[in-house]
């Protein structure tokens, strides 16, 4: 696999937030984003929604808390609200890992986990990727 080869297109870039409610208004207000698909993941401890970016196929992907001990509350504790991740789309989520990891990059995960709407999803750990916590994204309908 090729550097080319491993990314489709930016898939979403991820926003913490305090309150996803207030925070899908605000989108939809101050924006004119639109609330396309909105769901809890338990196993990640987030309650998320995508909000489309005009008719761009990009999104950003809010997301709040579902308890104290989850990844986005203590982000929010040590960084307040913000940017906490880039996204990139993936065809073959396994044959990516596979060649970041021969590039020497830390993946979180050992096997890629359900993401938002089905997808899988593993991520580059921030300390291999500049700072960045990255996301990478295999849509359910590829898999």
């Amino acid at each position: 696999m090729t550097a080319t080869d491993l990314f489709t297109a930016i898939d979403h870039v991820g926003i913490a937030v305090r309150d996803l409610d207030e925070a899908i208004a605000f989108y939809e207000r101050t924006y004119g984003m639109q609330l396309l698909h909105e769901e809890s993941n338990a196993e990640q401890g987030v309650r998320e929604a995508m909000m489309g970016v005009g008719d761009s196929g990009s999104c950003i992907q809010l997301l709040a808390p579902l308890s104290e001990e989850s990844t986005i509350a203590k982000f929010l504790e040590r960084s307040g609200p913000g940017i906490q991740q880039l996204a990139y789309r993936v065809e073959n989520l396994d044959a990516v890992c596979a060649t970041l990891r021969e590039r020497g990059m830390r993946l979180l995960y050992d096997a890629p986990r359900r993401g938002t709407s089905e997808s899988r999803v593993n991520f580059v750990h921030p300390k291999d990727a500049g700072g960045v916590l990255v996301e990478l994204v295999e849509p359910a309908a590829t898999h």
